[in-house]
C-alpha cells in the first residue's frame, strides 16, 4: 500500500515511516497540505497520515473538491487534544497519538489494505454466479456485472479482483452516477494544468491509478454517450489522453463494469454505445435479487447480527423463529442493503436473549407477499403485492383507503413526498432511491436539488460518493 505523509509529525516522521515500511508500506512525504494534494494529483495514496497541527480540515476539503476519495488519520502529541478532536470533526478517520506505537499504527494499515466485506451465500443460484466468478477471475477478460441494487455488485467486483493475477496490485472504484458528466472525464483519465477553469496543476486520472490493477466503473450505464467514446478507444488502445493534452499516456488495466439496468434495452434507445458494450461484456456475472436466492436470506441475516453485535459491543443474540418467519415473507426490493440495514435496526432495538420480530422494523406495516410463490401456487402480481402490503387481499376498499389521502393534492406535491420517503427508506442512498422509483440518478438529483431549493429538508446521503443533494 502507499502512504502519505504530511507535516513533521512532531519530528516523529522518521519513527512513524519506519513503522510503516516495517509493514510493507510504500511512504512518501509532504511539508505542507498544498505539497501533500499535489502529490496526491500526481502518484495518489491509499492512506495519508497529517499532523494536526497542520489544517486538516483544508486538506479534507481539498480532497472533496476534486473527488479525490483516500482515508486520513490524524497524528500528534498526547497534549494536542483539542487539535486531535478539530481533526476529527473536520473528517479524519483516526487519531494516534506521537510518538507512534507500531502496533497502533500496524493496524491502522492493517484495516485499510484488508477488505472484510464477505460474500455470504447459501442459495444454489448464487452459487452458480460464485462458480463462474472464480473461474474467470484469473483472466484478462472485462467482466459486466449486472443487477438490482443493493445485490452486491461492487462486492462480487472485488472478489474477482481478489482471486486474479492482479491481487497484489491496486483495485481502483469510480461511481459513474455520483460525478457529473463535466467533471467525470477528468476523474477517469486526469487533466493537465490549466486544462480547464479550476485544473490548477496537473492531476493522474483513475486509469493511470489502476495500471498494474483492476479499474470498477460502477453503474456505467449512467455514463454520458460522449464520454463512452473515449472510453472505448481507451479500452482497445490501452492508453489515454488527459483533458488538455495531445500526448497518451499507456494504461494496463483489468476493466470490470457495474449496472443496475439493462444495458441493451440502452443500446436500443441509443443511450448506450453497441460497441462498448460488447466490448465490456466479454463475461457477465448477473446478480440474482435476494427475493430470487430464498436460502440466503436466513445466513446473510445471521451473518449481519453478528456483525454489528460486534461492531457495537453489543451481546451476539440469535434471531427467533418467529423473526426469521417475518424475514422469509420480505420482498426485500432493497436486496441485501435493505436487508443489512434492518439487522442493523434490529441489533440496535433488541431486548432479551433473541432478536424477536418487534426489534424488526420494516417500511411497510404488514409482509409483502412471499418472496418465492408457495408451492403448487402462482406468483404474487405486482398489484397483490401492493394489496398485501396494505394489509388486505386486494378488494377495491383497500384501493379507496390507499388513495383518499391523495384527493386535493397536486401530482407536483405527491411525487415530492413519495421521493422523500423513498430517500428516507433507502436512508439517503440515491442510488438506491432511483432504481425504486423507477427513475436516472440524473432526475433524481435535479428533483432533490429543486426541492432543496424549495426549502424542503432533504434526506443527506448515504456515503462520501454521493456528495450531490
Amino acid at each position: 500500500m502507499r502512504l502519505l505523509i504530511i507535516g513533521s509529525l512532531g519530528g516523529q516522521i522518521g519513527a512513524a515511516s519506519q513503522i510503516a515500511i516495517a509493514r510493507g508500506a510504500e511512504v512518501g512525504q509532504a511539508d505542507d497540505i498544498p505539497r501533500g494534494l499535489e502529490r496526491l494529483r500526481t502518484t495518489g495514496a491509499d492512506l495519508v497520515m497529517v499532523d494536526v497541527a497542520l489544517d486538516v480540515e483544508q486538506l479534507i476539503l481539498g480532497l472533496a473538491a476534486e473527488h479525490m476519495t483516500v482515508p486520513v488519520v490524524a497524528c500528534g502529541t498526547q497534549n494536542d487534544s483539542r487539535a486531535a478532536v478539530r481533526a476529527i470533526k473536520a473528517g479524519a478517520r483516526e487519531y494516534i497519538p506521537l510518538p507512534p506505537e507500531p502496533e497502533l499504527i500496524a493496524a491502522v494499515l492493517q484495516a485499510v489494505t484488508e477488505d472484510n466485506r464477505d460474500i455470504v451465500f447459501r442459495d444454489p443460484s448464487m452459487q452458480r454466479v460464485m462458480k463462474m466468478a472464480e473461474q474467470v477471475a484469473p483472466s484478462e477478460a472485462s467482466i459486466l456485472i449486472t443487477g438490482e441494487s443493493g445485490t452486491g455488485k461492487e462486492l462480487m467486483a472485488r472478489f474477482v479482483h481478489a482471486k486474479s493475477r492482479r491481487a497484489k496490485a491496486r483495485f481502483v472504484a469510480v461511481n459513474c452516477a455520483a460525478i457529473p458528466d463535466n467533471l467525470l472525464e477528468s476523474e477517469l483519465f486526469g487533466h493537465e494544468k490549466g486544462a480547464f477553469t479550476g485544473a490548477v496543476a496537473r492531476r493522474i486520472g483513475r486509469f493511470e491509478e489502476a495500471t498494474g490493477g483492476t479499474l470498477l466503473l460502477d453503474e456505467i450505464s449512467e455514463m454520458d454517450v460522449r464520454l463512452q467514446a473515449k472510453l472505448l478507444r481507451a479500452i482497445q488502445e490501452k492508453e489515454i489522453d488527459r483533458v488538455g493534452s495531445n500526448t497518451p499516456v499507456k494504461v494496463n488495466v483489468r476493466l470490470i463494469a457495474t449496472s443496475n439496468r439493462n444495458l441493451q434495452d440502452a443500446v436500443r434507445q441509443g443511450h448506450f454505445r453497441e460497441d462498448l458494450y460488447f466490448r465490456l461484456n466479454v463475461v457477465n456475472l448477473a446478480l440474482p435479487p435476494l427475493r430470487e436466492r430464498p436460502a440466503d436470506i436466513e445466513a446473510l441475516a445471521d451473518h449481519f447480527a453478528l456483525k454489528y453485535a460486534e461492531l457495537n459491543d453489543m451481546p451476539a443474540r440469535p434471531l427467533s423463529q418467529a423473526a426469521r418467519a417475518l424475514l422469509r415473507a420480505q420482498a426485500w426490493p432493497g436486496n441485501v442493503r435493505e436487508l443489512e440495514n434492518t439487522i442493523h435496526r434490529a441489533v440496535l432495538l433488541a431486548q432479551g436473549s433473541a432478536i424477536e420480530p418487534e426489534a424488526i422494523l420494516l417500511p411497510d406495516t404488514a409482509p409483502r407477499g412471499p418472496a418465492i410463490p408457495p408451492a403448487g401456487g402462482g406468483g404474487a402480481t405486482p398489484g397483490s403485492a401492493m394489496a398485501n402490503a396494505g394489509g388486505s387481499s386486494g378488494g377495491g376498499a383497500a384501493a379507496g383507503d390507499a388513495t383518499s389521502g391523495l384527493v386535493g393534492r397536486t401530482v407536483a406535491d405527491v411525487e415530492r413526498d413519495l421521493i422523500i420517503e423513498t430517500l428516507k427508506h433507502t436512508l439517503g442512498n440515491r442510488t438506491h432511491a432511483a432504481n425504486i422509483l423507477g427513475i436516472s440518478i440524473r432526475t433524481l438529483r435535479n428533483k432533490l436539488k429543486l426541492y432543496a431549493d424549495q426549502g424542503v429538508p432533504v434526506p443527506p446521503p448515504a456515503g462520501d460518493a454521493e456528495a450531490h443533494p
